[in-house]
């Protein structure tokens, strides 16, 4: 039997007042990516037909970021509630025969799977005529109740206000989650009512009016965690938590070694092979790829760098956007690499700045070494071959290339390119003044005494 066509309807009209912020809630990020976006590549898995988010306040905001995804918007210009909100993409699914999902754009962690299990359980034999999400909370708060009769359908939904107090006992919540076809819904939603303590027109009053027609609606479960909302930073730190949780169980079921897995801190789409070591207080922002066997040392942060096979980092380490590490090499304390690469083996092991640069297999970066990558206008590029050695408080002054093998003096300030293995040396000659230091402090001592 053939699955229907599916439509995605994401709510993400409400002003977000508790957040406090100039930026859309749904726009506050998780993981480095915004919880819409989240929400929107979970949809993805299920290849929707058509996808709508229904914008309110700061419309333009939620709109600049869903368009370059092809997403279609839908303006509730007044916030009368979840059922309004859901009428409002009426138009937008115009000609849409198949399911609707409804979701929300702050309950950013709800996965492929549990969408796929609502809309399954909307195609189960006995024919439900909506699918409602509900979770236990450890607190059940405020939220709405549902309440099932004996075989598990749903008697009544009830929202926490308007519940009575044998209600608002029962334990099994609503997420607000609702999964339907779209004639049903479209059927049911304009004869909502707004006679409530709050007057507003409630998503879930189409399960009693589905029940009055004389068609069941059914509810699954879900973990808590999954539906956890977001109204406040405290929540979006509590979710972002939960976030982190689950991505260091999956690095370490995977085969990575983290060894202190609550200071790990990774993106949405940090990438870890096997046997990888993540040692305490590392922080991977987007783009990031760690290859099989590389080591990150404590206190290291990484972004937009891709690292490779046995590679070790750190500590106090930071790539950033562009850095490519090439097997085996060495990035040490306090060494920051933009927009560079390290050839296979090469080493810059402590104190040292690669800015728009490319270092050979094998080469080594003394200790203090910068590329002057900047003239306060553009950026240069500077070129290192393989088997090169630069001395340690070197300065490369881009654009500047030191051939294969060749040697750079400690202390040089490069201007000029060093053909291969060649001996660079920039430095005055030294001189040395015998017993001038100890003439020189018997001289201050007894300037000093004649004071």
């Amino acid at each position: 039997m053939s699955t229907p066509p599916l439509a995605v309807v994401i709510l993400a009209a409400g002003q977000g007042t508790r957040m406090k912020s100039l930026k859309h809630k749904v726009l506050h990020p998780i993981a480095g990516r915004p919880m819409l976006m989240h929400l929107l590549a979970s949809v993805g898995e299920l290849a929707p037909e058509r996808t709508v988010v229904v914008t309110g306040a700061g419309r333009e905001q939620v709109e600049a970021a869903v368009a370059p995804l092809g997403v279609v918007t839908a303006l509730q210009s007044e916030q009368l509630g979840t059922g309004h909100a859901v009428f409002q993409a009426r138009d937008a699914l115009a000609g849409f025969a198949g399911d609707v999902l409804v979701l929300y754009g702050d309950v950013p962690l709800v996965s492929a799977d549990t969408m796929r299990r609502m809309i399954a359980r909307l195609h189960a034999p006995d024919t439900p005529a909506t699918v409602v999400l509900g979770f236990r909370p450890a607190d059940p708060a405020a939220y709405g109740r549902v309440i099932t009769d004996a075989n598990g359908r749903i008697d009544r939904m009830v929202e926490y206000k308007d519940a009575s107090p044998e209600e608002r006992a029962v334990t099994l919540c609503n997420s607000g989650l609702m999964a339907a076809r779209v004639e049903d819904l479209f059927g049911w939603l304009p004869r909502v009512g707004n006679g409530n303590a709050a007057g507003e027109y409630y998503l879930p009053d189409v399960v009693m009016l589905a029940a009055s027609d004389g068609r069941a609606s059914a509810v699954i479960e879900t973990a808590a965690d999954e539906v956890a909302g977001v109204n406040s930073r405290a929540e979006l730190a509590g979710v972002e938590a939960r976030w982190q949780q689950l991505r260091r169980d999956r690095a370490m079921a995977e085969g990575a070694t983290l060894a202190d897995p609550g200071t790990v801190w990774f993106s949405h789409d940090t990438a870890i092979g096997r046997d990888v070591v993540i040692e305490p207080n590392v922080v991977f922002g987007p783009g990031v790829s760690v290859a099989d066997g590389a080591v990150i040392h404590a206190f290291s942060h990484l972004e937009g760098a891709s690292v490779g096979e046995g590679v070790a980092i750190g500590p106090f380490a930071r790539l950033r956007p562009g850095a490519r590490i090439g097997r085996g090499a060495r990035v040490g304390n306090f060494v920051e690499v933009k927009n560079a690469v390290l050839g296979e083996g090469a080493k810059a092991n402590h104190l040292s700045y690669l800015g728009d640069a490319e270092v050979g297999a094998g080469a080594n970066i003394g200790a203090g070494t910068i590329t002057c990558n900047y003239d306060g206008f553009l950026k240069y590029r500077t070129t290192i071959g393989a088997g090169a050695f630069v001395g340690s408080n070197s300065a490369l002054v881009a654009p500047v290339a030191i051939g294969a093998g060749a040697i750079v003096a400690a202390g040089s300030v490069i201007t000029a390119d060093v053909e291969a293995d060649a001996l660079a040396l920039v430095r005055p000659p030294q001189v040395v003044k015998s017993g001038w230091a100890a003439r020189f402090r018997a001289a201050m001592a007894s300037k000093k005494a004649a004071r």
